[in-house]
C-alpha cells in the first residue's frame, strides 16, 4: 500500500506540475552547493524546467515578484527533508541487467535491450540520479534511450551516451566465446588495430551521435576473454583515439584495471580512468601529472561479489572476479592522498539499477572520503567532467531544475542518499 500511495502522490504532483506554470518547492534544509557549508531553509521557484528564483526561508507566492499574477502555481512542501541538486552517475549501462548469461547476446535483440533501458532509466532517476553517462551499449541503443528521455517519451535521467566502446580485436568490449560466424553477426564494428583504424572508430562514433568516447584500455572482468586485466592498446593507438576525440570536442573515458594501461591512457591525455583497480604509484603519478580524474565504481565490486561462485559467471570470469576483489577500494585511497580528482560512477548494470546511491557509503568506507566530498563528486565534480557545470551540479537561478529530497542528512550519513523521497528532473516531478 505504501508503494501505491507514493506512486499516486507522485502522479498527482506530476499532473499538477504539468498544469501549473510555476512550482514552489520549500524545505527547512536546502543544500545549494554540496562543496560549501551553506545549507539553509529556502523556497525554490521552478518555471519551464529551470530554476526561476530562490528565496531564503519558507515563503509563499507573494515573495516572488518574478511570478506574474496570471501564472498558476503549485506548491510542494518537503518539510524537514534535505533538498539538494540532482545526483550524477558518470558510469552506467542502462540497457544491461546484472547476471545476464553472456550467450544471451546471441538471442536478445537491440529493441529488447532498449526496452530494458527504459525500465532501468526510471529506476535510476527514482534513485535521485537525474544525469548519467551511459558508457557502453549496443549500437544506437544508448542513443535511443538518451533521445527518448530528452523528448519526453518516457521518464529518466539526462543522458550522455558513448555507444559501443572502442576496443581491440578479441579484447574486452569485443564479442568472444562464440562460433566465428556468430561473432561476425554480433560484432558492433567497434574494434581497431593501428592508429588509422582507431582514429576511424572514433570518427564513426562521433558520426553516430556519441557524446563521449569510451575505450577499453585494459582487459575486463565480465567479458569472456581470459587475457588478463592490463594494457590492450599500444601507446600510439590510445594516443590516436584521444587526440582524434579531443579534436572533435569529445571527452574520452577509459575502462582500465591494470596499472600499465592506466599509465598509458593517462600519458595520452585521457579524461577519466574508470575502475582503476590495480593503479600503482607510477599509474597514479601519470594521472596526477596529466589532470586525469578517477571514477572508482566501487558498487561494481558489490555486484560481482554477490554473484561469484554461484554458477552465474563462467569459470574464466569467476577467476577474474576473485582477482579484483582482493584490491577493492585500495586505489581510491591512494588517489585521494595524491590529490587526484574523483568523479562519482557506479557501473550500474553490473548490479541492479536503482542501487546507485550505495556507492556513497563505499567511497567513505574504502576511500576515506568525507560525506561532503563524496556528495561533491556526484554533483559539482561530475558535472564538470561532463561539461555540464553551467547546467547542473548546484541549485542556482537559471540552472536546470534537477532537484531531489532525501530523509536524513547526507553530509553526516552518506546512506541518507539511498533514502530519496522526491525527484524533479528537468522541471518534471518523477512519480515515486
Amino acid at each position: 500500500m505504501k508503494f501505491f500511495a507514493g506512486l499516486l502522490l507522485g502522479m498527482a504532483l506530476a499532473a499538477g506540475s504539468a498544469q501549473a506554470q510555476v512550482m514552489l518547492i520549500g524545505s527547512n534544509k536546502v543544500i545549494f552547493d554540496p562543496s560549501k557549508d551553506n545549507a539553509a531553509p529556502a523556497t525554490i521557484a521552478v518555471r519551464a524546467g529551470r530554476i526561476l528564483a530562490i528565496k531564503p526561508g519558507r515563503v509563499e507566492r507573494g515573495a516572488f515578484p518574478e511570478i506574474s499574477e496570471r501564472e498558476s502555481v503549485e506548491t510542494v512542501d518537503l518539510g524537514d527533508k534535505t533538498v539538494l541538486p540532482g545526483l550524477i552517475d558518470l558510469h552506467v549501462h542502462l540497457s544491461f541487467d546484472p547476471g545476464t548469461p553472456y550467450w544471451k547476446d546471441a538471442v536478445v535483440t537491440d529493441e529488447y535491450s532498449t526496452a530494458v533501458g527504459v525500465k532501468n532509466a526510471l529506476l535510476t532517476v527514482r534513485a535521485g540520479f537525474t544525469t548519467v553517462r551511459d558508457v557502453g551499449s549496443a549500437p544506437d541503443v544508448g542513443f535511443a534511450l538518451r533521445d527518448g528521455i530528452r523528448d519526453g517519451l518516457f521518464p529518466g535521467p539526462r543522458v550522455q551516451a558513448s555507444g559501443p566502446a572502442v576496443s581491440i580485436i578479441g579484447g574486452h568490449g569485443d564479442v568472444s566465446n562464440f562460433r566465428r560466424e556468430v561473432i561476425d553477426a554480433l560484432s558492433a564494428h567497434n574494434t581497431c588495430t593501428g592508429v588509422d583504424e582507431c582514429a576511424a572508430r572514433v570518427r564513426e562514433a562521433s558520426r553516430a551521435g556519441a557524446d563521449v568516447i569510451k575505450i577499453t584500455e585494459t582487459g575486463g572482468v565480465l567479458s569472456q576473454q581470459a587475457r588478463g586485466l592490463d594494457k590492450h592498446f599500444t601507446d600510439a593507438e590510445v594516443q590516436s583515439i584521444v587526440s582524434t576525440a579531443h579534436g572533435l570536442g569529445l571527452k574520452v573515458a577509459a575502462h582500465a584495471h591494470g596499472p600499465r594501461g592506466i599509465e598509458s591512457a593517462s600519458r595520452a591525455g585521457i579524461d577519466t580512468i574508470e575502475h582503476g583497480t590495480f593503479a600503482d604509484d607510477a599509474a597514479l603519478k601519470a594521472m596526477k601529472a596529466n589532470n586525469v580524474a578517477f571514477v572508482p565504481t566501487l558498487m561494481a565490486f558489490t555486484g560481482i561479489e554477490e554473484r561469484v561462485g554461484k554458477g552465474i559467471y563462467t569459470p574464466q570470469v569467476d577467476a577474474k572476479v576473485r582477482q579484483v576483489l582482493t584490491q577493492r577500494g585500495q586505489a581510491l585511497g591512494k588517489a585521494i592522498a595524491m590529490g587526484i580528482a574523483v568523479g562519482f560512477g557506479t557501473d550500474s548494470g553490473v548490479f541492479e539499477h536503482g542501487r546507485n546511491g550505495e556507492e556513497f557509503a563505499l567511497m567513505v568506507r574504502y576511500g576515506g572520503m568525507t560525506p561532503r566530498a563524496a556528495l561533491t563528486s556526484a554533483t559539482l565534480t561530475a558535472a564538470s567532467l561532463m561539461g555540464l557545470q553551467d547546467e547542473v551540479g548546484t541549485l542556482a537561478v537559471g540552472k536546470s531544475a534537477d532537484i531531489i529530497a532525501v530523509d536524513g542528512d547526507p553530509l553526516a550519513d552518506p546512506k541518507a542518499l539511498t533514502q530519496v523521497r522526491f525527484v524533479m528532473a528537468r522541471g518534471g516531478v518523477i512519480p515515486m
